[in-house]
C-alpha cells in the first residue's frame, strides 16, 4: 500500500470535513500551515502528548501547536487555573491584577526585561517592538536575518524563504517580499543580513547605520530551518549594535523555552528589546515585548489625559488591543511559567538532545541523506541535504520526499510540521522517543517501497 493510499484509508472523516469546510474557509484551514495535499488531518482533542483526529486515530504530537504547549495538552494545573478564572470573566474593559503577576515573572526570568507589555500574539509583539525602536532612535530602517521569521506584518515578511533566483549574493542578500500584497516600500525599509556571517552582517549594518533603528534576530532560525546562531555571531551583533547606536531585538517567541531566561540567557547575550509569545500563554493567545526601561518609557503618558495623542500629553507610542492581557491567557501563562523551572527546562533539553541523536542515527543506518538540526527541546528534520548550517542549505531539501516523510509519519501515528519542525514537551517520554524513531524507520521503508 502506498503512503497516499494508506493516508486516505486512515482519514476518511478528515477528507469529508475538508470538503465541507472548504466551502466557507479558504484552503479548509484558518492557518495556512494547517492545509496540505491531498487534504489535512482534522483533530478532535488532545491530552498530554497525544491527540486524536476526527477518525479516532491517535498521534504522538511532536509539534505541540508549533512549540506553544510546553506542558502538552490539557495540563491539569493550567486547566484548573482556567476553570477558576472563567466565572470571573474572560476579558475585561480595564486591566486585571493578574497582568502584574505574569509581568513580574517575566521580568525576573528574562535578562533584558526591565519592563514589559502584553499583546495578542507574537506578530503584534514584533510590530510594536520595531515601532518602539524607530520611535526611540528616530531612524526609519530595520534589519533582519535571511531566513528569519517574525510574524506576518509587512515589515518582516521579507526574505523569510526567498527563492534562489531573487535572493541575491550570499554575503549581501536582497530584500525579497515573501508574497504579493507587501508594498515595495517595505523592501526598501527592511535590510537583510546573512545569518551567522559576522563580517558580512557587520558591513551591511555599518553601511546603513545612520538610518537603521533595529536589528531583529531569532537566536535560532525557526521557519528558516531550526538553525542555531553561533555564540560568536550573537556577541558580534551585540557589539556592533552598541557601536552604531542600533537597537538589538531578539525574537524569542520560540526560543524562550531553551532556558528560564530564554536563549539570551543560554547565550549570555542581552538584547535591548525582546519579543515573546507561545509558551508565556500556556496554550492561549498571547504575545509580549519588553526591554530597557528608557525605551519602554516611551509607552508612558507624558502628563496629559488624552491617551491617544502624544501632542496633548499622551504616550509617544500608543498601544491598543481588545484582548491584550486577557484574563485566561494570563492565568494560563502564570501557571505554565511556574512549572517551567530550571530543572524542568534542563530535562526538556536533554530529551530533545536524545531525540536528535536517535533520529540522526536512524538516517545514518538507513543511508538516507538527511540532517537533523535544532538545539535543546527544538528540532527539524531535513530530507535530502547533507548539511544544513545556514538558511540557503535548506534549499537542498527534496520537497517531494519531505512531504512523503510528513504523511508517512502521520500514517504511523507521529505529528511534526510539514517542513519537519518539532519539539518535545514535559509529556515526552523515552517511550515516545522510541516510538518516533520506529515511525521514522517505517516511513523510510515506505518511501523506498514507493520508489
Amino acid at each position: 500500500m502506498s503512503i497516499l493510499s494508506d493516508y486516505a484509508k486512515r482519514t476518511p472523516g478528515s477528507k469529508e470535513h475538508f470538503a465541507r469546510v472548504g466551502r466557507t474557509i479558504p484552503a479548509g484551514a484558518t492557518r495556512s500551515l494547517n492545509s496540505w495535499p491531498p487534504y489535512p488531518v482534522y483533530l478532535d482533542r488532545g491530552i498530554g502528548g497525544t491527540v486524536w483526529d476526527v477518525d479516532g486515530n491517535a498521534y504522538r504530537d511532536f509539534l505541540a501547536n508549533y512549540t506553544a504547549l510546553p506542558l502538552g495538552y490539557a495540563d491539569p494545573d493550567v486547566t484548573a487555573a482556567l476553570r477558576e478564572q472563567l466565572p470571573h470573566g474572560t476579558s475585561h474593559s480595564f486591566s486585571r491584577t493578574l497582568e502584574a503577576e505574569l509581568a513580574e515573572l517575566l521580568v525576573a526570568r528574562v535578562p533584558s526585561l526591565d519592563r514589559v507589555r502584553f499583546t495578542g500574539s507574537g506578530t503584534e509583539a514584533v510590530m510594536f517592538a520595531l515601532r518602539l525602536a524607530r520611535a526611540h532612535t528616530g531612524r526609519p530602517l530595520v534589519a533582519k536575518a535571511e531566513g528569519g521569521y517574525h510574524g506576518t506584518t509587512d515589515d518582516v515578511m521579507i526574505s523569510v524563504r526567498p527563492p534562489a533566483d531573487l535572493a541575491g549574493d550570499v554575503r549581501s542578500p536582497a530584500s525579497v517580499p515573501e508574497m504579493r500584497g507587501i508594498p515595495a516600500s517595505r523592501t526598501r525599509e527592511t535590510l537583510v543580513v546573512p545569518f551567522n556571517d559576522v563580517t558580512a552582517s557587520q558591513e551591511i549594518l555599518r553601511a546603513h547605520a545612520d538610518r537603521l533603528a533595529a536589528l531583529v534576530l531569532e537566536p535560532v532560525l525557526g521557519v528558516g530551518g531550526m538553525i542555531p546562531a553561533t555564540a560568536e555571531y550573537l556577541a558580534a551583533m551585540r557589539a556592533t549594535c552598541d557601536e552604531l547606536g542600533i537597537l538589538l531585538v531578539f525574537d524569542e517567541v520560540i526560543t524562550l523555552r531553551l532556558a528560564t531566561g530564554g536563549a539570551q540567557q543560554a547565550y549570555g547575550v542581552t538584547p535591548d528589546l525582546t519579543t515573546m509569545g507561545k509558551i508565556i500563554g500556556g496554550g492561549l493567545p498571547i504575545g509580549a515585548y519588553g526591554g530597557r526601561a528608557d525605551i519602554m518609557g516611551l509607552l508612558e503618558p507624558q502628563g496629559g489625559t488624552d491617551v491617544y495623542d502624544s501632542r496633548s500629553g499622551g504616550p509617544v507610542l500608543y498601544q491598543g488591543g481588545t484582548f491584550t492581557g486577557n484574563a485566561l491567557s494570563v492565568a494560563a501563562g502564570i501557571v505554565t511559567l511556574g512549572k517551567l523551572d530550571a530543572a524542568t527546562i534542563d530535562a526538556l533539553n536533554r530529551t530533545g538532545d536524545l531525540l536528535r541523536h536517535e533520529l540522526t542515527g536512524v538516517f545514518a543506518d538507513a543511508s538516507v541523506d538527511a540532517v537533523v538540526t535544532g538545539v535543546g527541546s527544538l528540532f527539524n528534520v531535513h530530507i535530502g541535504p547533507r548539511r544544513v548550517e545556514v538558511f540557503r542549505d535548506v534549499r537542498g531539501v527534496d520537497a517531494a520526499r519531505q512531504h512523503a516523510f510528513f504523511l508517512g509519519l502521520l500514517n504511523h501515528g507521529v505529528i511534526v510540521a510539514p517542513r519537519g519542525m518539532g519539539c518535545v514537551t514535559t509529556c515526552t517520554t523515552g517511550d515516545d522517543v522510541a516510538a518516533f524513531t520506529a515511525a521514522v524507520r517505517l516511513t523510510l521503508h515506505d518511501i523506498t517501497e514507493a520508489g
